[in-house]
């Protein structure tokens, strides 16, 4: 018989030959010896030496040789790094493994990033300083619904408690009273699901309580865990960031004598760019000018493999809700080191570009620098200034700065026109939230020359950073956005030709092409309609080691190089330009092309998830917003049509809203994909795509985000839009044709006959 230090060695060295099988056969012990060894074991996991998991004896803390991990960040080397799901908290923090994705992925198997889970096998191979273990992954492990969140019911007569999801797709979850971490009626709770049955009300235990849903953060709090979106930085990067010390000026150029100025919102915190201009009075280019544009340099305080890197990277980019933002950096970096602040010193990274009259790029330099911005100003500021409405900060600059900026914006704009950009111009809302952080009121803030001129210089700067490192065969990740799809196209030609509008049948369309069918429509009611339409026709901008351009700026080369503080893809690039204009020692790491691909995918996911939890904070807000004005009437146009009904927004306030094709009238309204449009079997009444309509709200839904509204204007039955959309759906309706007949339910009420 082997000593108990030899089986608990081999279990150690073997976990996955530690049934009780493989442990005798390995010793050599048959027969009636097992006898002893089955007592041996009984006895080693009665003293805690060992637990028994399934069929395998493993000691207490071993990992067991199958497991599912979450992918929680990766090694400075891109290899990816998790830690094990189910892990009792009993024996220590939970380890650390390296996880090895598979050499081949394909669209049924995709490869595993940050925030997925995993089935992985523990590997006897060394797993580097970053991990205990090795373990390489077998499949990657759809998202289920074992974590719920929503708002606690607690009965107060009963004293029965109850899980509302927020997600109204699931289901509600019976909770154990003596299951709820403090939690209190009303509170925002994340909720583990461990029983399911077919009949019945799941059962489950609270595993976190975020907060009272009275609170003005708890909206966005739904937002951030539905999209798993980090919040809260780690101590070891809040330690980093408060230790950091300012740079200094030492290996820099002075810019400290030009007059840079930065011009945000109103309400910004941080600022990252800063902007000057002047007429160039060479000779060789007269009527030109030169347009300087400063940067913050995050890359001298986020070095890479560090934790403040690591962290940045896990969340890609800052994540803007109407009450906070969740950043991408620490605030001692994002709003105080790195923020280009009135009248103090501040490392940067710069451009001078030079522009003849036509607004062509003739040449372009980037420089690392101290800068001194010379004023903190508005949109609004700025642009009143011009009109002739200077205040005591603006009029001093006036002349010096203001003027020459707006007249290098002219020139600039005689490039973009001549580059024809797709100029699609929709709206955005903005919410005001009061002091308790309800919706005090929804605005379209008008769009300014201000807001274009910055635009506009901020684009120039990608573009030239972008040309820079392609000259230098630097590895970079452009900003991309793809041609649309011919299926896009051919969808975008049916809609339009119900509108009496050509589209070429030609391969791949510029974006000068969709400019002009956007100006056919220009000042009319369906402006709108045909701007959301285009929109959908596109594909959606990423990022991407890879160039193909950028279609909808109609740029060649096109690269995020202006907003460090917010975005991980214009640090890289700041890095890259360190890197191959010798510019310290502090740029990009040699041997990282081969990890820019997964970099490029992980922060383009982080730009989705950000940009859907904002989505979903805002319709949440204004589902409370209007939780009190349930009946009442409101103008909107049709946004969206789709089989099963029609989504509305509210011309007031944007909000948006769905209406069921079953509570519309009394026909059957069959879907023309083509049109974007609901036409009634029987009359020919047609509902599509940006028709002015009066709704009634039946329903507001504010956890979910979602409203529900009735139908209270009649379709097009007559007239040349109808008929258009019934010829092109191949029959022509009848204006006059009666509804088919309708059965009557026993309880004498209308019902629609079954399609």
């Amino acid at each position: 018989m082997p000593s108990r230090e030899d089986v608990l060695k081999f279990i150690a060295e073997n976990p996955s030959k530690a049934a009780k099988r493989e442990i005798a056969r390995h010793f050599g012990i048959v027969g009636a010896a097992r006898i002893p060894l089955k007592h041996m074991l009984r006895d080693l996991a009665a003293n805690g030496q060992l637990e028994k998991r399934r069929k395998r004896m493993l000691r207490p803390g071993d990992l067991p040789p199958v497991f599912v991990i979450k992918l929680t960040g990766r090694t400075a080397d891109g290899e990816l790094l998790g830690i094990p799901l189910n892990w009792d908290e009993e024996h220590g923090e939970a380890p650390t493994v390296l996880a090895l994705s598979q050499q081949s992925q394909n669209k049924f198997n995709p490869a595993p990033g940050i925030g997925d889970k995993a089935l992985v096998k523990l590997m006897n191979q060394d797993a580097g300083p970053d991990a205990t273990h090795c373990v390489r992954v077998m499949k990657r492990l759809e998202d289920n619904e074992t974590d719920i969140l929503g708002v606690l019911r607690i009965d107060k007569d009963t004293k029965i408690v109850r899980l509302t999801p927020v997600d109204r797709k699931q289901r509600e979850v019976d909770i154990d009273p003596r299951d709820l971490l403090d939690s209190e009626d009303g509170d925002l709770v994340k909720v583990e699901v461990h029983k399911v049955g077919k009949y019945g009300t799941a059962r489950g235990k609270v595993v976190r309580r975020i907060g009272s849903t009275n609170s003005e953060m708890a909206v966005s709090e739904i937002a951030l865990h539905t999209q798993g979106i980090r919040n809260e930085f780690p101590g070891s990067v809040i330690a980093e960031s408060e230790n950091v010390k300012p740079a200094t000026a030492n290996g820099r150029e002075d810019w400290r004598d030009i007059p840079l100025i930065t011009i945000d919102p109103a309400t910004a915190k941080d600022h990252d760019d800063a902007v000057y201009a002047q007429l160039d009075d060479d000779p060789q280019n007269e009527g030109g000018c030169i347009v300087y544009v400063a940067i913050a340099d995050v890359a001298a305080y986020v070095t890479p493999g560090s934790p403040l890197d690591k962290e940045a990277l896990l969340r890609g980019n800052s994540v803007y809700f109407p009450d906070r933002v969740i950043p991408m950096l620490p605030e001692r970096i994002s709003n105080d080191l790195c923020s280009l602040r009135e009248n103090e010193d501040r490392p940067s990274m710069a451009t001078r570009m030079v522009f003849d009259k036509r607004g062509t790029k003739i040449s372009h330099s980037f420089h690392r620098v101290i800068m001194r911005s010379a004023a903190k100003l508005s949109y609004q500021q700025a642009q009143k200034a011009i009109e002739g409405v200077t205040d005591d900060k603006t009029g001093p600059l006036l002349e010096t700065v203001l003027q020459p900026l707006w007249a290098a914006y002219e020139i600039l704009k005689k490039g973009r026109d001549k580059r024809a950009p797709l100029e699609l111009d929709i709206p955005e809302r903005r919410i005001l939230l009061n002091e308790d952080g309800t919706v005090d009121q929804i605005v379209i803030p008008e769009r300014l020359d201000a807001h274009k001129l910055i635009e506009e210089c901020m684009i120039q700067a990608n573009v030239a950073a972008a040309e820079e490192l392609e000259k230098r065969n630097t590895p970079l990740l452009y900003r991309i956005h793809d041609a649309s799809t011919p299926e896009k196209l051919e969808n975008l030609r049916d809609f339009l030709s119900t509108l009496n509008v050509k589209v070429p049948h030609i391969g791949g369309l510029r974006a000068s092409v969709f400019n002009n069918i956007l100006d056919k429509f220009k000042d009319t009611a369906s402006a709108t309609m045909v701007s959301e339409v285009v929109l959908r026709s596109q594909a959606q901008a990423e990022y991407n080691p890879d160039n193909i351009g950028h279609f909808g700026l109609n740029l060649r080369r096109y690269a995020h190089f202006t907003s460090p503080i917010r975005r991980y893809a214009d640090l890289i690039v700041h890095r890259a330009l360190i890197r191959a204009l010798k510019l310290g020692d502090d740029g990009l790491p040699h041997g990282v092309e081969e990890k820019l691909p997964a970099i490029a995918a992980e922060i383009s996911g982080a730009e989705r998830r950000a940009m859907f939890a904002e989505r979903e904070t805002i319709d949440r807000l204004i589902a409370f917003w209007l939780c009190d004005r349930v009946g009442a009437e409101f103008s909107g146009r049709i946004a969206g049509v789709t089989k099963s009904g029609m989504f509305v927004k509210l011309l007031q306030n944007g909000a948006d809203g769905f209406i069921p094709a079953s509570t519309i009238g009394m026909d059957y309204y069959e879907y023309v994909e083509s049109a974007h449009a609901l036409v009634g079997r029987a009359t020919g009444e047609t509902f599509q795509l940006g028709d002015a309509v009066q709704v009634k709200l039946v329903e507001a839904a504010p956890f979910a985000g979602s409203l529900r509204f009735e139908m209270l204007t009649k379709g097009k039955t007559k007239g040349d839009a109808a008929g258009r959309v019934a010829k092109h759906k191949g029959w022509q309706a009848r204006s006059d044709s009666k509804p088919k007949a309708l059965r009557r339910s026993k309880d004498g009420n209308k019902r629609k006959r079954t399609p």
